[in-house]
């Protein structure tokens, strides 16, 4: 079934920073009268790639996506840029970037789904505002464990990645799909590998550096777990089977830590479970929600 949805976009100043933002609801919807669901993307991407996943649920929410800070199109000020401070990578930062932008729009609680590096964003926020969020889903998520050389050499990997971004590579043919070929165990359409590959250029160098530094560091997989441990909002950690960024067994293992945390892994997929089959993604989705806890 086609829905027909309408889109709103704007920029809401979240601490300093205006945040891209996009509600996706049903042509016919009113403020107020359906659940919200927010979504969180990951590392170098931005809302774009949700939108699909968006659209199929507007039946029954009213969608809103936004970009994280120095994500995306929520460009980081000049002030900021020049400082490079750190601290304001951390991502306890952009959980409670997410708290200010709930209450700007006065949203008391929401339904919250994540994925990869805003899962992690995500598990913070959860147990800091449980009453928030009724239910949630993290979409390849996990803890892992810390290896000092592997850490290290990522790290000098990641720095020259981000360094090494010219413009010019969105115009050279098939370099989206060759991007792309490590996140994915199935084809996406072209639009979307070559969306993700623009917001990879567009990322901030230091919201792209300084989260790769806090996201995959020896105290990441510290705190990492006994977040898992603590979180009392019902979760759904969905998994893909081939994915080599945030391998399923890394969400095996989380999972295996909290009894409120389900795991599906889906068969067939790899880093982007939600495009490479929306179909399967949607059913495990729609079914948790409908759930009733006891």
């Amino acid at each position: 079934m086609t829905v027909a949805t309408n889109l709103n976009k704007t920029l809401i100043s979240v601490n300093g920073v205006d945040h891209y933002c996009e509600w996706i609801t049903t042509a016919h919807s009113k403020p107020g009268t359906k659940p919200v669901m927010v979504f969180i993307h990951g590392w170098g991407g931005s809302g774009r790639y949700w939108e699909t996943t968006a659209q199929a649920l507007s039946e029954d929410f009213d969608c809103l996506i936004y970009d994280l800070r120095g994500f995306g199109r929520s460009n980081l000020p000049l002030a900021v840029t020049d400082t490079g401070a750190s601290e304001r990578y951390e991502l306890i930062e952009y959980a409670e970037d997410l708290c200010t932008l709930l209450d700007q729009l006065n949203l008391d609680q929401i339904y919250l789904n994540a994925h990869s590096m805003g899962g992690s964003i995500a598990v913070l926020f959860l147990n800091r505002y449980p009453e928030r969020v009724k239910k949630a889903i993290l979409t390849c998520s996990g803890i892992f464990e810390y290896d000092e050389k592997t850490f290290n050499a990522f790290h000098k990997f990641s720095r020259y990645v981000v360094m090494f971004r010219p413009k010019w590579l969105t115009l050279i043919p098939g370099v989206d799909k060759m991007f792309m070929a490590r996140f994915l165990h199935r084809p996406i359409p072209r639009p979307l590998s070559q969306a993700f590959l623009e917001d990879f250029l567009l990322a901030d160098f230091d919201a792209a550096y300084g989260t790769v530094l806090t996201s995959v560091c020896k105290e990441a997989t510290e705190w990492l777990p006994e977040e898992f441990k603590k979180l009392t909002v019902p979760t759904l950690l969905i998994a893909g089977e081939h994915d080599q960024i945030i391998p399923a067994e890394m969400g095996r293992k989380a999972a295996d830590l909290n009894p409120k945390v389900q795991l599906a892994i889906l068969k067939d997929t790899a880093h982007f479970p939600m495009l490479e089959d929306p179909e399967t993604y949607l059913q495990n989705i729609r079914e948790f929600l409908n759930k009733v806890d006891g």
